[in-house]
């Protein structure tokens, strides 16, 4: 994730990165394509949100990052996506879209209202199709709100996100001194904090040995932690080794790793947008 000075998402460094890694990457040049596609969406809805959503929302001195959600406000924008994502999204996502965006504003307030109140609260779903586009469309939203918000003390290792209690996405490691800090990034508002460098994001577990470490010679910057104890994975992004990643969307087209992890038995702690 690319983050302005002010505290903005900035789409643009992601979208140029998700262009290189397509051109990188032959395998994940599809799956990168509709992702620039769906970035420019967000990137143009994040820049619209501060215009209709209201002012104390955006204001760090309102910590209540559930509350009153402007679901009217977020009608025009879902179906304008639905509409994207039935014209460019791949054949199921794409008759799927078409299908919800056909049944009206009062269907889609439900959804959105719905998954804004749960973010990502726990892995996997009955309705993956459902929660993509909505998760999509919301996450600009989510990380308006956090760019806004004083970032809230952290007491011990917490595995969920500090802000709007969702699992965590990843974990970036940055410079710090002689090594790399380690922090988690959300998998709804994009918030990062720190974290523990041998304990498991998913279950606490804390003996080295039962957390192997795993890194492939095609993604030399992508670690993938696992964990012995509950066989789930983090992926982390190590900056440290790679200073021009953008962990979001290097994250997307690490498609070997998930299937690697899978092959070998582990699940991740919590899927990123496109399930990669």
């Amino acid at each position: 994730m690319s983050v302005l000075a002010t505290g903005k998402i900035n789409y643009r460094v992601r979208i140029e990165r998700a262009q290189l890694l397509g051109e990188r990457y032959p395998f994940a040049q599809q799956i990168l394509s509709f992702y620039t596609r769906m970035a420019q969406f967000q990137k143009e809805l994040y820049g619209q949100l501060p215009k209709i959503m209201p002012a104390h929302r955006l204001s760090s001195e309102d910590s209540r990052f559930r509350s009153e959600f402007c679901a009217q406000e977020m009608l025009e924008p879902f179906g304008k996506f639905l509409a994207l994502v039935t014209a460019a999204g791949p054949a199921p996502l794409s008759a799927h879209s078409a299908q919800l965006k056909s049944q009206g504003k009062i269907v889609w307030a439900d959804l959105l209202r719905g998954f804004w109140e749960r973010g990502m609260l726990e892995t996997g779903s009955e309705e993956p199709l459902t929660d993509f586009v909505v998760r999509a469309v919301l996450q600009p939203y989510a990380e308006l709100l956090a760019g806004a918000q004083m970032s809230p003390a952290v007491v011990g290792t917490t595995c969920r996100c500090p802000l709007c209690n969702s699992l965590p996405l990843l974990g970036v490691l940055r410079q710090e001194g002689d090594g790399g800090k380690r922090l988690l990034q959300c998998s709804f508002c994009s918030h990062e904090w720190e974290f523990r460098r041998i304990f498991c994001a998913n279950c606490g577990e804390e003996q080295e040995q039962k957390l192997p470490v795993y890194v492939a010679e095609q993604f030399p910057h992508i670690r993938v932690e696992c964990c012995e104890a509950c066989k789930k994975f983090l992926r982390t992004i190590d900056l440290t080794k790679d200073g021009h990643a953008v962990p979001l969307v290097d994250d997307l087209a690490a498609i070997p790793l998930t299937l690697w992890a899978q092959e070998n038995g582990y699940t991740r702690i919590q899927d990123n947008l496109l399930g990669t």
